[in-house]
């Protein structure tokens, strides 16, 4: 045998022997892993009867009913903590009845925010967790229908858990631990005991399910509404309106939780913080009212007869407020819980103003005055940089006359303009981007601010001085009524209430924004200035329907850039558009004397 046939035996022999191997030990556990991961969805799916057919109309759209009548169709446990109330269904051992004590539907009003919804209902929500099994024979763990029976306990308290019991057909025992803490928070411990004869396989799973679309949808950038999860430190969410377009999603890992979110409340599902998950993201299609889930499912555990596993789970339910997420993350080991709150990109930003929030608040007592302070801090921070910008702007305004008259000689001639503007700038030592360049760093402070204000559950319901009483709403007086001096109230008018009808701090917001217009060089473009200066009413018409708590600060941050402008234009000896203002009041007020 030939040299070549030689080395090209023994080189099949190589590639045929790195095949086999792959194939062992790579794409076998691969195929397997998923094989099993399909088993286990398709278990999940068949064990889930969370939507009985029996739920649904002749149109496909589920038939509600009152809540209280929803609620009376399963024996329930009541729930009486600190924070919340409700109850827990005994029928799939549901999360589905719960109020958030601390949070009210309105300001001054005694209803409060239902968080989760029973099945039947308006609005379901719920959450829950169970069993699946891949071993056959074995169909029949604890899911959406099954029954526990209560062992101990009446109330559920952070003094008091609940037991349940459940005993399958097939031979596995379950008891149900269920404590809660004196937030949001419910652990939930199942030990198993195989009693059968033969090793059975288990996985344990979690969901929050909502049954169409929330009943309040915020619709803004700043704010993300939908389903979200962490696996291995890493965030995955799809927001609603992606849900209803068919966006899925499927992740491994270890550590994290899954869950679904709004502006200001949280419902998670956390398995096992030692064991391996999926999480996925999907729709429901069910008609009219399509069914939102996030959900996970634990790595299989095999259970050999006669022994028994313990396994902790949580379910979070409340309101998003951090020193809550902070105590799940550090004291209780979830992985990043915190971000359920929407950082945004700029969260580098975010973060340190939304401390700094948390810390003025606890200070001063009331979470406007903090506002103000962390506007005034940041101006503070920001002087030097601002304090060029307005100065260069000061010297631009004095050597405007003689910008003019340069454009004036070379109308016609563009280049020689501008080498005249150039020996003018170079003559009077000015840069034309130094009033531009430092006023860049602040754009996304801006937006970081907006970022936190309109995130903060504490401006949610929270008042301000004067009018205002919930600083997360529009300013509820109307220009069109002379903010309340006249007896009548044209919020319900068409237009006039609605995109026309303006508040006095949007009012006073577009005085500040003209007011610092003025202080700035005009234009020399003469349609350009027109533009510029409708800008302050066009500003007052989109702002006026935003939370007023974001209206207050961009008015305040306007007024101290206006004094901070003013003082610096001053200093350079430029007479502003305010200083001609007053002397013509003046003069108008001495005629008058006179």
């Amino acid at each position: 045998m030939g040299d070549d046939n030689r080395n090209f035996i023994v080189a099949f022999g190589l590639i045929m022997l790195i095949l086999l191997g792959y194939q062992i030990f790579v794409m076998g556990p691969a195929a397997e892993q998923r094989r099993e991961e399909l088993a286990a969805e398709a278990a999940l799916e068949q064990a889930d009867p969370d939507l009985p057919t029996d739920t649904l109309t002749t149109s496909g759209a589920a038939a509600t009913i009152d809540r209280p009548e929803a609620l009376a169709q399963a024996e329930r446990i009541i729930i009486d903590a600190p924070s919340v109330e409700g109850s827990i269904s005994l029928t799939g051992a549901r999360f589905d009845d719960l109020r958030l004590r601390n949070h009210t539907t309105e300001v001054d009003s005694d209803e409060l925010v239902s968080l989760l919804n029973p099945i039947g209902a308006d609005h379901v929500f719920y959450a829950r967790d169970g069993w699946q099994s891949i071993t056959p024979g074995v169909n029949d763990l604890p899911g959406g229908a099954t029954n526990w029976a209560l062992i101990s306990g009446d109330v559920l308290t952070p003094d008091t858990p609940i037991v349940l019991g459940y005993e399958s057909e097939s031979g596995l025992a379950f008891e149900r631990t269920i404590s809660i803490n004196e937030n949001y928070l419910f652990t939930i411990t199942d030990n198993v005991t195989n009693t059968s004869s033969d090793e059975v396989e288990l996985q344990r799973y979690g969901l929050v399910r909502q049954e169409g679309l929330p009943e309040v949808l915020t619709n803004n950038m700043a704010v993300f509404e939908g389903a979200i999860a962490v696996i291995d430190g890493a965030m995955v969410r799809e927001s609603f309106n992606a849900l209803e377009d068919g966006a899925s999603a499927e992740e491994s890992g270890l550590g994290g939780w899954v869950g679904i979110t709004t502006r200001y409340w949280l419902t998670a599902a956390i398995p096992d913080l030692d064991t391996a998950f999926t999480a996925r993201f999907r729709t429901i299609e069910r008609g009219e009212n399509d069914a939102f889930e996030a959900s996970y499912v634990e790595r299989a555990q095999v259970l050999a007869p006669g022994a028994s596993l313990s396994d902790t789970t949580y379910i979070f339910a409340g309101a998003k407020e951090l020193d809550v997420l902070h105590y799940v993350e550090d004291n209780i080991g979830v992985q990043n819980f915190d971000m359920a709150y929407n950082w945004g990109w700029l969260w580098f930003l975010v973060r340190p103003f939304v401390w700094a929030l948390h810390m003025l608040e606890g200070m001063l007592g009331d979470f406007g005055l903090a506002i103000l302070a962390l506007t005034l801090a940041i101006k503070i921070l920001m002087f030097p940089l601002a304090n060029r910008a307005y100065a260069s702007m000061a010297r631009m305004k004095i050597v405007q006359p003689k910008m003019q008259e340069i454009r004036e000689r070379y109308a016609s001639d563009t280049q020689k303009q501008q080498q005249a503007m150039m020996e003018l700038y170079r003559k009077e030592k000015i840069n034309p981007l130094a009033g531009c360049l430092p006023i860049l760093p602040q754009i996304p402070i801006f937006f970081a601010l907006y970022q936190t204000l309109f995130n903060a559950l504490e401006m949610r319901h929270a008042p301000f001085f004067g009018w205002i009483r919930d600083m997360s709403a529009a300013d509820p007086t109307n220009i069109w009524n002379l903010f309340g001096l006249l007896p009548y109230d044209p919020s319900g008018w068409f237009l006039l209430g609605g995109i026309l009808g303006i508040g006095a701090w949007p009012v006073l917001m577009g005085i500040t924004m003209w007011a610092q217009q003025a202080l700035n060089p005009p234009p020399p473009d003469p349609m350009q200035a027109r533009i510029f200066a409708f800008l302050p009413i066009v500003f007052t018409f989109i702002l006026a329907p935003f939370a007023a708590g974001l209206v207050i600060y961009w008015a305040w941050n306007n007024f101290l850039s206006v004094l901070q402008q003013y003082v610096i234009m001053r200093r350079h000896g430029n007479e502003t558009q305010l200083d001609k203002l007053i002397n013509r009041l003046r003069g108008k007020a001495s005629e008058n004397e006179s």
